[in-house]
């Protein structure tokens, strides 16, 4: 059994860079959406920018035939206009077949060339969410679909790809943000967007954290539906005004996203958490863990009774996990150096992994492929 006294590195089967850019190229690359498409093609699209907050930042396409074995570089998933200095983030991920959907939120830098966050009142720049879909595997996407939302965010948190309920019914997890002056009529609320015609309209929201009354941010939501319909849903909880990370809670829904139960906790403190779940029936999370540097993997047996991890172990030890409470959240937000895992099960039970993470003087996308089981069993 693991002590994780000295957190030796899980071994991987395979592992690589999917995408860096050349030594006199500027960018980095963050939050990497994977799709698997097939078992050796996988669809793979990320932000690419000097920084997050510069006004070439955008999103793009990478694609393995190969399992990994080689990349190609697509470009972006939608045009930015020419006379408009505007930025945009998209997440996605294949929906059946060959079909992708992204969920993205696009920024109106006119007149906020040099900054897409406040420092000062953690407030964002004017954006407005949308969608588009690729019917070929991500290789031609539509032209953006605007989402209007039933309140007032004013600006929003985007954490992770549509997800379709049950119902059929789809979900797009956000967190209501600040606005440029630090506006926050709703309060700290995280949820689900909920459009019950495909994506036409979106008139309600579903609530799955309250941190209204604590003033508590939760981040990175991560929703996984499971095979018996339930929800289960994680988060990174911040405390702004202590300025730290508090340990991780998780959420279940029993009604297909109609509500969602009191917060538990997981037993671990982690930021940027995302879950999915195995054809075993456990969850798989895997997240930046705060108390210890690295990415991390756990698998735990989530039911009534609670969240029972049954392994864990070191998957990718390159950097520092950050957010110290030393600056101001969004400076230590722009200052982190790695995370956002996204992930997937694979037929021989492999799980298929990108993330973005330091790479030299840059950031890049990351993958690997690793077994569950391989992990330490938590002692």
């Amino acid at each position: 059994m693991s002590t994780e006294a000295d957190a030796p590195q899980v071994a991987c089967d395979q592992k690589g860079i999917a995408f860096a850019a050349a030594d006199a190229d500027r960018f980095n690359a963050y939050h990497p959406s994977l799709s698997v498409l097939s078992e050796t093609e996988w669809l793979v699209t990320h932000d690419l920018g000097t920084s997050t907050e510069t006004l070439d930042y955008h999103t793009r396409g990478l694609r393995t035939t190969d399992a990994g074995a080689t990349w190609v570089s697509e470009g972006p998933l939608v045009k930015k206009p020419v006379t408009l200095p505007t930025t945009h983030t998209i997440r996605t991920r294949g929906v059946g077949g060959r079909r992708v959907v992204g969920f993205g939120k696009w920024e109106d830098r006119r007149g906020y060339e040099t900054q897409r966050s406040n420092r000062e009142t953690m407030g964002q720049v004017p954006m407005k969410l949308f969608w588009i879909d690729s019917n070929d595997g991500g290789r031609r996407w539509s032209a953006p679909r605007w989402i209007v939302p039933p309140l007032v965010g004013p600006t929003w948190e985007l954490c992770h790809h549509i997800v379709a309920l049950p119902d059929g019914h789809w979900a797009a997890p956000v967190s209501t943000w600040r606005g440029w002056n630090g506006e926050l009529p709703n309060g700290e609320m995280t949820g689900l967007l909920i459009s019950q015609d495909g994506g036409e309209t979106w008139p309600d929201f579903v609530l799955s954290f309250d941190g209204r009354e604590h003033g508590f941010i939760h981040w990175e939501q991560s929703l996984a539906v499971r095979r018996d319909g339930s929800l289960v849903a994680t988060a990174w909880v911040y405390d702004p005004a202590k300025k730290e990370t508090r340990p991780s809670v998780y959420t279940t829904s029993l009604d297909g996203g109609r509500t969602f139960a009191a917060p538990r906790p997981t037993g671990f403190l982690a930021q940027t958490c995302k879950i999915i779940e195995l054809r075993s029936g456990r969850i798989l999370a895997i997240y930046r863990r705060h108390d210890r540097p690295g990415l991390w993997a756990e698998v735990a047996r989530v039911d009534a009774t609670g969240w029972h991890s049954e392994r864990r172990g070191l998957l990718w030890g390159g950097a520092p996990s950050g957010m110290s409470g030393r600056a101001s959240a969004s400076e230590e937000l722009n200052s982190l150096r790695f995370g956002y895992p996204s992930f997937a099960e694979l037929p021989d039970g492999q799980v298929a992994l990108v993330f973005w993470g330091t790479f030299g003087e840059r950031t890049a996308i990351h993958w690997l492929r690793f077994r569950p089981e391989a992990l330490p069993v938590v002692s």
